[in-house]
């Protein structure tokens, strides 16, 4: 009776009558949550993405300061209330402390406070590249149309062209200046909607047409292998599992429907099966990114464009499908998708001005804290000098004429001692006093 009642209080850990112990396996979950959480990583297009993300955010603060009507140059206190604006995690003194290439900083002569306005080198960079738009007015023209041409019913939305603008290449006033302007190619049916009036045939063609026809002459491969292929370009370090190769072939020779043909999309999808939709898919977003200008786009904005392109499928899990094709970047403030083929050791392969144009306003950012005693500063102040307080309009004089000889001593100073303009933050100022101290500054900058 006593060992009977002990069996009774005594849980049975194990054996076969036991519940717990048997445990039923679960299949593990592939999503496009798991896909982004194990990809490889390439490092080379992740430190890309920070610096351009670096670039975003100057270049938001130059629009918000170029809206200020007062003068060239605004107080870094004012400056401190666009923290949230702009999507900084810093603070905004800290900020341009760091860029002292991009940012000059000095004191009002006469408010005493700290202000801070673009540099020269900087200013002449951004409106090169606004000139190099206006000269490729003709290219940006065969970059709508060809959108337009993807679509199902031949319309876009200007909204989402609105946000890709500047991934285009396309000016600011592009509705005015481009939609408007050649009414032969385009129409606006309303205020949101562009519609395309002449369809140019000789433009259906994509891209990677041009790598399949070299492939087939160069490599001497068959058209039945080259025909519905797309460049693979693996990152480093992938591994190729058991079957994944023979798979990969068999796609590769899967037949589509390519972009630019216009036959009805739901009757592919139920005749071809989900595979050759998904390849349909695959197609339109690599010639979307092949027409932009630094071939990536934010994978948030491909969202604004299935409808009009027939996209039904989840595109961050199709993009997750072929990482030899696409590579998506979690560096910054969202996602972002790389054509692969196009970069090669995180550098455009096939660089145009608009690309060469930004790249030198990396440089600027990349130089940090260093190098600056050879900022031109008599050059600046002397161009802008009689710009940085008040702006004389006509002839004559006016009340603000006794600032000037304040403004002349105020050069004179800053040409004898142009280290000292900077000379309001001990990290910033050791990173002017010797090339060793600049370099721990920046790295401690670049650290945090």
């Amino acid at each position: 009776m006593i060992l009977v009642k002990c069996f009774r209080h005594t849980r049975i850990l194990f054996g076969p009558f036991n519940s717990f112990s048997q445990r039923r396996w679960k299949k593990p979950v592939i999503s496009a949550q798991t896909r982004l959480e194990t990809r490889t990583r390439d490092l080379k297009l992740d430190k890309l993405m920070t610096h351009i993300h670096k670039l975003k955010i100057i270049l938001n603060i130059h629009q918000l300061m170029s809206q200020r009507k007062r003068g060239p140059f605004v107080s870094v206190q004012l400056m401190s209330r666009w923290r949230n604006i702009v999507g900084l995690n810093v603070g905004m003194g800290a900020f341009l402390h760091k860029y002292p290439h991009v940012f000059e900083l000095f004191r009002h002569p006469l408010r005493r406070n700290l202000c801070c306005k673009i540099t020269r080198r900087m200013r002449d960079l951004i409106e090169e590249e606004e000139k190099i738009v206006k000269d490729y007015e003709p290219d940006m023209v065969q970059r709508i149309k060809k959108l337009l041409m993807m679509s199902k019913n031949g319309t876009l939305h200007v909204h989402a062209l609105r946000l890709i603008r500047r991934e285009l290449g396309l000016p600011e006033d592009f509705r005015d200046s481009i939609l408007r302007k050649y009414s032969k190619d385009f129409r606006l049916v309303d205020l949101e909607t562009v519609e395309l009036v002449n369809r140019g045939e000789s433009l259906a063609e994509a891209e990677v047409e041009k790598w399949r026809e070299k492939e087939y002459i160069d490599k001497w491969l068959s058209e039945f292998e080259t025909s519905y292929a797309f460049p693979i370009n693996f990152p480093a370090g992938f591994k190729i599992e058991r079957g994944y190769g023979e798979k990969l072939k068999n796609w590769q020779r899967l037949p589509y429907l390519k972009p630019y043909k216009r036959e009805e999309v739901l009757r592919v999808r139920a005749c071809g099966g989900i595979e050759r939709y998904e390849k349909r898919a695959v197609g339109i977003i690599h010639e979307l990114l092949s027409l932009t200008v630094e071939k990536m786009l934010e994978v948030e904005r491909l969202a604004h464009f299935r409808k009009d392109f027939a996209i039904v499928v989840n595109v961050r899990e199709l993009l997750l499908k072929h990482p030899g094709i696409f590579y998506i970047c979690t560096k910054g403030s969202s996602h972002t998708v790389f054509l692969r083929e196009a970069y090669s050791k995180g550098c455009l392969i096939m660089p145009n001005p608009i690309y060469v144009v930004r790249r030198k306003m990396l440089d600027l950012i990349l130089l940090g804290c260093r190098n600056t005693r050879s900022l031109e500063y008599r050059k600046e102040i002397q161009e802008e000098r009689n710009d940085l307080v008040f702006k004389i309009n006509g002839g004559g004089r006016r009340d603000g004429d006794w600032v000037i000889p304040i403004l002349d001593s105020y050069d004179q100073n800053v040409l004898e001692n142009p280290g000292e303009i900077n000379n309001y933050n001990q990290p910033f100022d050791g990173c002017e006093s010797d090339s060793e101290s600049s370099q721990s500054v920046c790295s401690e900058d670049e650290s945090s």
